[in-house]
């Protein structure tokens, strides 16, 4: 398996030289020259194993230079039910028949991104340690992906964490959850602006060839390849779960901000999972809402960008969209560079055209999106209907999934993260506060340690250099 650039400047690579680089040299993202096919036969014989089984199986199709047996041994000792809970990591919650829910949050920080991030640590420790290197990480954050890579990467040998973060923009429980960190290694970067302007941030550092290899940079951002197939195996086990045979197709409900963990359930749907439909849901910033129901891809300016009580959807710019176009497009890099020059110089590109937007049709997406109003709706009917309080990310994704169920279809919503983290709008609501874990109970009153930068290269630059 080796891996090349959406942007085609980029000679193929093994995935470990791509596990610690984040973009590509030419800007790009890493993708596999091409995906593998399961079969129906190969489905039939996953279906009996448990979650670190179908991982291996999955992620030893994409990873081929670290040992087999090495890689299992990677992967046990990731999941295991001291940091999810239970054996089973993802458990299925089904509240009615043909609607269920993907339990995602029962990792160290409560949230869907600690399933490819707990992994992530442990082959970065790996590859590191086998080659006598450091690395130092650069990722931005809209709330759960900078706690998940900090408790996963915190402590560990050969590697420091710069998250870059919109000051004020998160939850108070999601904040407190990574400023709280006093590791040495963990540095907290609060950027004055939105997470748009923090993405464009570390990837204009990481465009910085000279400064990323001085500095040995890399990110843990879902731009990140091995974040995004660790993300695949979930669509897997959550199939076996509410299916009996391969005959079946199952839908999938998925909250969208940056592209990532739908993007998983595409290159599952690539690889030959049954999967009928992937229901992307946005919340007020609808920019996939748009492109999936015109074929026109519009980024919206800082300025444009609602700050809303689903927060870590809060993003205009979806950095991991990049992948699933360059299949859209034929895997054509070319167009998909002319497609990415267009959006910096008009502002979007149109895909609407028949040739470009059958595509589109055919890789099984439709879209939707939710209200402030439909969050507070959702929670409250799901409480009430099911006894279960879901989080404001995943009431999007609900109320999405029930715009497009069909008959017959199972429809398996993703969650996001647990209900405690976005504690305002539960009680809003409910008129009461979500449950929280005991250990989580006075979050908000820890010492915190964090700074506060302007929305400048230069000055994360300056910070990275001083501390690395």
């Amino acid at each position: 398996m080796r891996y090349v650039s959406t942007r085609g400047g980029m000679p193929p690579q093994p995935f470990c030289d791509i596990l610690l680089e984040g973009l590509a040299p030419d800007g790009g993202l890493t993708i596999p020259e091409s995906y593998p096919r399961i079969d129906r036969a190969t489905l039939a014989a996953w279906r009996a194993l448990d979650y670190r089984g179908i991982a291996f199986e999955v992620l030893s199709r994409f990873i081929d230079d670290i040992p087999a047996g090495t890689l299992r041994t990677l992967v046990d000792r990731t999941y295991t039910a001291a940091a999810f809970g239970a054996d089973e990591i993802t458990p299925i919650r089904t509240f009615e028949p043909g609607l269920h829910l993907l339990q995602l949050s029962n990792g160290p920080t409560l949230a869907f991104k600690d399933i490819a991030m707990q992994l992530l640590g442990t082959l970065f420790e790996h590859v590191l340690a086998a080659r006598g290197e450091t690395l130092n990480i650069l990722g931005a954050t809209s709330g759960d992906t900078g706690s998940a890579a900090e408790y996963a990467m915190r402590g560990r040998r050969g590697i420091r964490v710069f998250m870059l973060s919109p000051h004020g923009k998160m939850s108070p429980f999601q904040t407190a959850q990574m400023y709280s960190l006093q590791d040495p290694n963990i540095h907290n970067l609060a950027v004055r602006g939105v997470f748009d302007d923090c993405q464009d941030i570390v990837k204009a550092v990481s465009g910085d060839l000279a400064f990323k290899a001085r500095q040995r940079i890399g990110t843990v951002n879902s731009i990140n390849w091995a974040r995004l197939v660790a993300q695949v195996v979930y669509y897997f086990k959550a199939y076996f779960a509410v299916t009996r045979s391969e005959d079946e197709e199952v839908s999938f409900a998925v909250p969208s901000g940056n592209f990532g963990n739908i993007c998983a359930g595409h290159v599952a749907r690539e690889m030959g999972l049954p999967i009928r439909r992937l229901v992307l849901a946005t919340n007020e910033n609808d920019v996939l809402d748009e492109f999936f129901r015109t074929g026109v891809y519009r980024p919206r300016r800082g300025a444009e960008v609602h700050h809303t009580s689903s927060p870590s959807m809060d993003i205009s710019k979806a950095s991991n969209f990049e992948r699933y176009v360059y299949d859209v497009v034929g895997r054509d890099p070319g167009r998909v560079r002319a497609l990415w020059r267009q959006v910096e110089t008009d502002g979007h590109f149109d895909l609407s055209g028949a040739g470009d937007f059958a595509p589109v049709r055919a890789s099984g997406f439709v879209s939707g999106a939710s209200t402030h109003a439909d969050r507070l709706r959702t929670i409250r009917d799901v409480a009430e209907r099911f006894g279960y309080v879901v989080d404001t990310h995943t009431a999007d994704g609900i109320k999405v999934a029930q715009e497009h169920r069909e008959a017959g279809v199972p429809m398996v919503c993703l969650e996001t993260a647990l209900a405690a983290k976005f504690e305002d709008t539960i009680r809003e609501a409910l008129g009461r506060p979500p449950a929280r874990p005991a250990a989580y109970a006075d979050l908000e009153s820890l010492p915190r340690r964090f700074e506060v930068l302007d929305a400048d290269v230069a000055a994360v630059k300056r910070y990275i250099e001083t501390h690395a």
